[in-house]
């Protein structure tokens, strides 16, 4: 991360699809914040999601841009849900330095009667599973994995709860989506995928400070009305819980203005953008090595009408063809 710090009123604005990392000296709080657009667009568009989906795997999306850019090491990040509800799997990965992707599965007949219910809550859709974040650092090393419940909550909440519970860190996760209809070029209307996020964590010099209350299990509201906690936390926490949908996803107010106003009284210190990209990791040599562990008759049944063996990716759509002769020595 660089070093180097400007004011606001000198600062060119990252604009979308770009993480910015900042600190708040004066409440010793570091974190990420990130509007995303045409990225969003793209992935979304290409599946031509539903709107409750849509709006899903965009927090699933924001979240993984959020903490996949604070990877130190060559290696890939991914969030992933498990439930039993009409969206029953949602996948993002970051894969440094800045590829990002992501899919979500679900139930059409589950989901329209989710809809036309009113059911359309994210603990409604996802249902009760797991949401895991696996930090994977490549050839050699042991992937590392935290899982927390899919309990009822919105996955910004869970995303706090996997914090403060697995690295034990205060965490304060805020995420927004928001489908923009606008006027083209050619006057007709069309809609925009929009979404933000902001990560704040508790991080002061004094390891004590850090214990605050709610790092435990427990009722969250008792704790919240026994234990005072860390000032500094408290009002940063409080700070970062203001922020709506409208100013995450709002593409005329920027992440480092948001940031300036909700924490300048304080000092916020903006670091050096991190772009990230659309980017898929798939290719033609990786499926076919893949394919290659087939067997035989696993690639005869795999034939389609035109005799050929046709894969398509889940997270970019992308469609590999190969002839079975490829396979011959298999």
């Amino acid at each position: 991360m660089a070093e180097a710090t400007v004011e606001l009123n000198d600062l060119t604005l990252a604009g979308d699809d770009h993480v910015v990392p900042f600190q708040v000296e004066g409440l010793d709080v570091r974190g990420r914040a990130v509007q995303l657009g045409p990225l969003l667009n793209d992935i979304l568009a290409r599946h031509d999601y539903p709107a409750p989906v849509a709006r899903l795997l965009a927090e699933a999306i924001v979240l993984t841009a959020l903490i996949g850019t604070s990877l130190k090491f060559d290696g890939k990040f991914t969030v992933q849900t498990k439930g039993d509800g009409p969206v029953d799997l949602l996948v993002a990965d970051f894969s440094t330095p800045d590829a990002l992707r992501a899919y979500a599965r679900y139930d059409e007949e589950l989901l329209a009667a989710a809809v036309e219910a009113g059911k359309t809550q994210p603990q409604e859709l996802l249902g009760e599973g797991i949401l895991a974040f696996t930090i994977d650092q490549g050839h050699g090393m042991q992937p590392y994995q935290g899982i927390v419940p899919l309990d009822g909550s919105t996955l910004e909440e869970i995303a706090g709860v996997y914090f403060r519970q697995s690295e034990q860190i205060p965490t304060k996760v805020r995420l927004g989506v928001a489908e923009l209809f606008v006027r083209g070029e050619d006057g007709k209307p069309h809609h925009d995928w929009r979404a933000g996020g902001i990560v704040a964590q508790f991080l002061p010099q004094a390891s004590e400070r850090m214990r605050q209350p709610d790092l435990h299990g427990g009722d969250g509201d008792e704790r919240e009305e026994n234990h005072a906690g860390d000032d500094a936390w408290a009002e940063a926490r409080m700070l970062v819980e203001t922020v709506d949908t409208d100013e995450l996803t709002d593409p005329q107010v920027g992440i480092e203005r948001l940031l300036y106003r909700l924490f300048h009284e304080r000092g916020v210190r903006i670091y050096e953008p991190q772009k990230v990209l659309d980017s898929c990791s798939c290719s033609r040599d990786k499926i076919k090595g893949v394919l290659s562990g087939f067997t035989a008759e696993e690639i005869e049944a795999s034939r389609d009408d035109d005799g050929e063996i046709a894969v398509t990716c889940e997270f970019c759509s992308t469609t590999y063809r190969y002839a079975p002769e490829e396979f011959a020595a298999s």
